[in-house]
């Protein structure tokens, strides 16, 4: 077919190859494809008409979905076209179909919500696209048209985590018991790895007492605690605030802040508007150089909420440049392999994690092949789409066991991401064993925090 005139078949993006039979998310594919649930494409009543509440037109923008050239440069890099084949489940595949409904000549049916559903969100596309289309901002956009319009429907579960997430101090008390389980060493959930959260006191309360005890004079930073974060892998918090005040950084961490909206965002429900407002409240007030994030997805929606505001910054990327303070050498057989977020690298436009940060661990490190692809979390992807998710995380960690190193630690930047790559070891993927570690906890002092000199990065005038 032309993709340059966009005539052809009506869903004008030809499917170059089926599925791939010999891969679970291909068959997976099939399966679930409209026909084989008895819902044939385009025949009346296949699926409910699109409409917007109030009669609204479409928010998109015609001359934002015709942006795509098809060069075909984001076929190399779409985790979900590698393992269909299919041109529909790609990125230049899904603005056509989303371009022909918007103008018309593509009836509303079950394989345009179908295709839209497999998108994993990674934004690899964005990275290897010359003609800079807005691939994310588009995505979004369909998602929440499609949950408007009914023609997708989050499962119950994903609705209750959404409500939950927009009421901190609630999800906090309802992760209670989580907590206390990741305490334990007892973990229930192919995503939950070991750690040692604070059953009660909250970050915000925690980065007062340090500050009390140390007072820091150097930059001044605001900290988003974020809404799993805080409630499930509160540790991650407190190590970042160890490792900014022993960088001579003064951290406040507001209490009113709120959910960012990444999770909304993720599954094209209400809510976010309210959720970045909150923020907007809760942060652009304050007396501090930049928001720093230690989750690459909850950075990436913060900054949409604060742009023209504040700066939000990845915290390793802010520590590049302040130098942090090294850790002792750490015993030579011991290997860090490196996983980039795809929110860090595609979304928030972050060349990687610095290389003075990896250094100052004390560890061997080295990036993990694939480490610029997605491990197929995709914010909740991994739920929605766990087969496709879990051959996704297949390809990138069958590295690991034959991999130089012991003990072998991989270590990335985002909670969600960490949570995907222990599903590899509680899952059987991978059958040597290894941990999950954030970045930032490679860095952490522990709780005998001494404050490094006050030589540098001494307090604004």
């Amino acid at each position: 077919m032309d993709f340059g005139t966009g005539t052809g078949d009506k869903h004008a993006v030809t499917t170059r190859n089926e599925p791939a039979q010999n891969s679970a998310a291909g068959r997976s594919a099939m399966e679930n494809r409209p026909e084989k649930r008895g819902l044939a494409p385009g025949l009346p009543g296949a699926c409910p008409p699109f409409s917007v509440p109030g009669g609204k037109a479409s928010p998109l923008d015609g001359d934002l979905l015709a942006s795509c050239v098809h060069c075909g440069f984001c076929l190399e890099v779409c985790p979900t076209y590698k393992l269909t084949g299919d041109e529909n489940n790609s990125p230049r595949g899904r603005l056509r179909l989303w371009r022909e409904e918007a103008e018309g000549r593509l009836p509303y049916d079950p394989w345009t919500d179908f295709y839209t559903s497999e998108c994993v969100g990674c934004l690899a596309c964005e990275s290897a696209c010359p003609a800079n289309v807005p691939y994310g901002q588009i995505f979004e956009t369909v998602q929440h048209e499609h949950v408007v319009a009914k023609r997708s429907r989050p499962p119950y579960l994903l609705r209750m985590a959404a409500m939950l997430a927009a009421r901190p101090n609630l999800f906090s008390w309802v992760m209670l018991p989580a907590r206390l389980l990741r305490q334990a060493g007892l973990l229930p959930h192919r995503f939950l790895f070991a750690g040692r959260p604070a059953a009660i006191q909250s970050t915000a309360a925690y980065s007062q007492q340090l500050m009390e005890q140390h007072r820091p004079t150097g930059p001044r930073v605001a900290l988003l605690t974020g809404c799993l974060m805080e409630s499930l892998f509160r540790e991650i918090n407190f190590a970042t605030v160890r490792v900014l005040i022993e960088n001579n950084v003064q951290v406040t961490v507001p209490r009113d802040q709120g959910c960012c909206g990444a999770f909304q965002e993720h599954t094209g429900m209400n809510g976010v508007p309210v959720l970045q407002e909150q923020n907007r409240r809760a942060f652009q007030s304050l007396d501090v150089d930049a928001v720093v994030s230690n989750s690459s997805g909850c950075g990436l929606a913060l900054g949409k909420a604060m742009q023209g505001t504040l700066p939000v910054r990845d915290v390793l990327d802010f520590l590049g440049e302040l130098g942090p303070v090294k850790r002792p050498i750490q015993p030579s057989a011991a290997r860090v392999y490196v996983d980039l977020p795809c929110h860090l690298i595609h979304g928030q436009k972050v060349a990687g994690i610095p290389a003075n940060v990896m250094d100052a661990t004390g560890y061997t490190w080295e990036l993990a092949p694939m480490a610029r692809d997605c491990c197929g979390s995709g914010g909740v992807y991994n739920i929605q789409k766990p087969e496709n998710a879990r051959e996704i995380l297949a390809r990138k960690s069958e590295f690991l066991d034959s991999a130089a190193g012991e003990p072998l630690i991989l270590a990335t930047s985002n909670h969600v991401c960490m949570m995907q790559w222990n599903s590899a070891r509680s899952g059987g993927l991978v059958k040597r064993p290894f941990t999950v570690r954030h970045i930032i906890q490679l860095l952490d002092p522990g709780p005998e925090l001494t404050p490094a000199p006050r030589t540098s990065n001494t307090s604004r005038k």
